[in-house]
């Protein structure tokens, strides 16, 4: 494993609808003198830019390459369908990719969903972007499927969404290069996971202070030594008042025997 003093830096990738900063909070809180660099990649970008060390670890879309990749899966997004305010489908909360049946539905080549077959009616050619895809859908060409972020991160004013029931969901994990499983990889994973900073996965150098912190502790066999010495001194103390005691004690032990020797004889 490669130390983090290696690494001056973390460079976290960030694929489109993905919000870090939770976790870059967590980070300045926890590693203020390591800076933390975001690094904005396509959704499709992001796996090479992994594999070429442009990033130490990115938030990606799944599925992952396991050969070479790890990944830690986080969270489920919903899948909403982009449509005009003034659309039908604003009339009910939830729909089904039969409902869309009758609809153009686009499908950017940037999808990030795998359809096996994409619900609706083809439009004539494929958006290069979700974006581009959502510009359309505002002049009134079609509606798009999409993950709720992605909905929120190209959000319009005259554009609105709804949940798609059945559609295929996409899945958002932590992925870095199983190579590079660097100090600050596991810092990293150690923070997205909700450990704590005094967690068995914490930081080294947090874990190398924990003996400081229990120092005070090591000292308590000193102080019960302290207790001791008047413990030690007591008998000195006691030997002194039983010196005199003694003294009066051996006296009166010797006048208790003179007293036994003093004392008359019955006569017969």
């Amino acid at each position: 494993m490669t130390g983090s003093e290696e690494s001056p830096a973390f460079r976290l990738a960030y694929v489109p609808g993905v919000t870090p900063t939770k976790w870059v909070r967590i980070w300045n809180e926890r590693l203020p003198d390591v800076p933390l660099t975001l690094v904005p990649v396509s959704a499709a970008g992001a796996f090479d830019l992994l594999r070429d060390g442009g990033a130490d670890a990115g938030f990606v879309r799944l599925p992952v390459d396991r050969e070479d990749l790890s990944a830690i899966p986080l969270y489920t997004e919903t899948t909403v369908v982009v449509i005009p305010k003034d659309h039908l489908v604003t009339a009910v909360d939830e729909v089904s990719a039969a409902d869309l049946a009758d609809e153009i539905v686009l499908h950017p080549l940037d999808d990030t969903l795998g359809w096996e077959r994409p619900p609706g009616r083809p439009a004539i050619e494929r958006p290069a972007t979700t974006l581009d895809a959502v510009e359309l859908v505002a002049a009134g060409v079609g509606l798009l499927v999409v993950p709720q972020s992605l909905a929120r991160l190209h959000h319009r004013k005259d554009l609105t969404y709804r949940p798609v029931a059945d559609a295929p969901a996409s899945r958002v994990a932590l992925s870095w290069p199983q190579d590079e499983t660097t100090d600050l990889v596991e810092d990293f994973i150690g923070i997205v996971r909700g450990r704590t900073v005094n967690s068995s996965g914490g930081r080294r150098p947090a874990a190398a202070a924990a003996p400081a912190a229990a120092q005070p502790k090591a000292k308590r066999p000193e102080t019960g030594g302290a207790r001791r010495k008047p413990a030690a001194g007591k008998p000195s103390g006691n030997g002194s008042r039983g010196g005199s005691g003694g003294r009066s004690g051996s006296g009166g032990a010797r006048g208790g025997k003179g007293g036994t020797r003093g004392k008359p004889r019955r006569r017969s």
